[in-house]
């Protein structure tokens, strides 16, 4: 008996020692849809935004978080970059409501969470409703009032009220690619990975990237490509298309073994130096130890810094606080003189020599049918893109 009592302690010792999510634990706030009883219960109907933290929520992606942020925690973040107890949060996450609604909501109530559709989602006990400045929010969280921010213009257009309070939801199924932080955590053992390289996208992979995730898989056991599947800008490219260039990028220059492909279904807020050190929170809940932060990390136009959103890591603390380990990469490209992939920090040549495109330009070379180099993309990358932008039905190159 002993002998069987130690052997399970030594294969437990074995096992790879995965870094820990915020808090300690995973919180996972999940209701058995056949268990749902609303009837009766006030509603509340969110938007794309809160549908998604609802879900993030409720899978555990935002551990320590048990439901919408109450007045203590809203306030502490939007100043101070945490929560009220001190664990490092970086962005609100909160559950705004009409101001006639509000009036009905009261302290300890249960209210029915339903979507654009009036399907039930979930539920949620209040805790609080209150006021909140949103010219603060904007000026702390996106470092701007301007309205013309995408992000800013959509806090702005929200209601000032928001409701805080415990969540129950119903899970929501993606289909296949979906995965939750308890499930990515089990892969990841599986693999015997005890240190995992995220990497956020709301874009294809670009050659660029391409190099920074494979510089990245030479310090750690593995990588979770772990594009956005939520609400971008309309101009952003759209979600399928950006999966299908996942796929041929990583069936044909990865290797299968090193990297595990997952969705997150968050909403882009474009917060900048915010959101990226909340994304980087958000992965070590999945299990990643380390967490790519490049150039104009989650951010728009030019309203931040390029390297902003790595000046915030350091000043929240980096590792030792946050938990989790930035790779910081400055802008990279290809040098035609280098004739390889490089940096500002590895390549002594000019912009002559460098291959680097735009948001904007990629777009408009895609709409106009121009080829797009090589050296910036992949062909079949660009293949794909090609034809989503200019609705033909050309196939990627065999």
């Amino acid at each position: 008996m002993h002998d069987a009592i130690d052997a399970k302690h030594r294969l437990h010792d074995r096992l790879p020692r995965m870094i820990d999510p915020l808090g300690g634990t995973l919180v996972e706030r999940r209701l058995d849809e056949t268990l749902v009883d609303v009837e009766g219960l006030p509603s509340l109907q969110l938007d794309a935004v809160a549908l998604a933290d609802l879900e993030l929520i409720s899978n555990g992606a935002y551990s320590p978080l048990a439901g919408f942020m109450p007045r203590d925690d809203y306030n502490s973040v939007v100043q101070h970059a945490s929560l009220a107890g001190g664990v490092p949060w970086t962005l609100p996450i909160t559950l705004p409501v009409p101001a006639a609604e509000a009036a009905t909501l009261k302290e300890g109530i249960v209210v029915a969470l339903r979507d654009g559709q009036g399907a039930i989602r979930g539920t949620m006990e209040v805790q609080d409703v209150f006021e909140r400045d949103l010219e603060l929010e904007a000026s702390e969280v996106y470092r701007t009032t301007d309205p013309a921010h995408p992000g800013v213009r959509t806090l702005l257009s929200a209601s000032e009220v928001v409701a805080g309070g415990t969540v129950n939801a119903i899970p929501y199924h993606h289909g296949n690619g979906a995965m939750t932080p308890a499930q990515t955590r089990d892969e990841f053992a599986r693999r015997g990975w005890s240190t995992v390289v995220a990497f956020q996208t709301r874009n294809p992979v670009h050659r660029a990237h391409e190099y920074l995730t494979k510089v990245a898989l030479e310090q750690v056991d593995g990588l979770l490509l772990h594009p956005l599947s939520g609400a971008t800008k309309d101009d952003d490219v759209p979600f399928d298309v950006r999966m299908q260039c996942y796929r041929v990028l990583l069936d044909r220059y990865y290797v299968p073994d090193r990297v595990v492909l997952a969705l997150f279904p968050a909403a882009m807020r474009y917060a900048g130096p915010r959101e990226a050190v909340y994304h980087g929170l958000v992965r070590r809940n999945y299990g990643c130890s380390h967490f790519i932060i490049g150039r104009d990390a989650a951010g728009v136009g030019s309203y931040y810094g390029p390297y902003d959103a790595q000046h915030l890591y350091d000043e929240l603390g980096g590792a030792e606080r946050l938990g989790f380990t930035a790779l910081k990469f400055e802008h990279a490209f290809y040098c035609r003189a280098c004739e390889a992939m490089a940096s500002t920090r590895t390549c002594p040549h000019g912009p002559a020599d460098r291959v680097a495109l735009s948001g904007t330009r990629l777009r408009e070379m895609l709409a106009g049918g121009e080829e797009i180099p090589v050296e910036f993309s992949r062909p079949e990358v660009a293949a794909i893109l090609r034809a989503a932008y200019t609705g033909s039905r050309e196939e990627a190159p065999a």
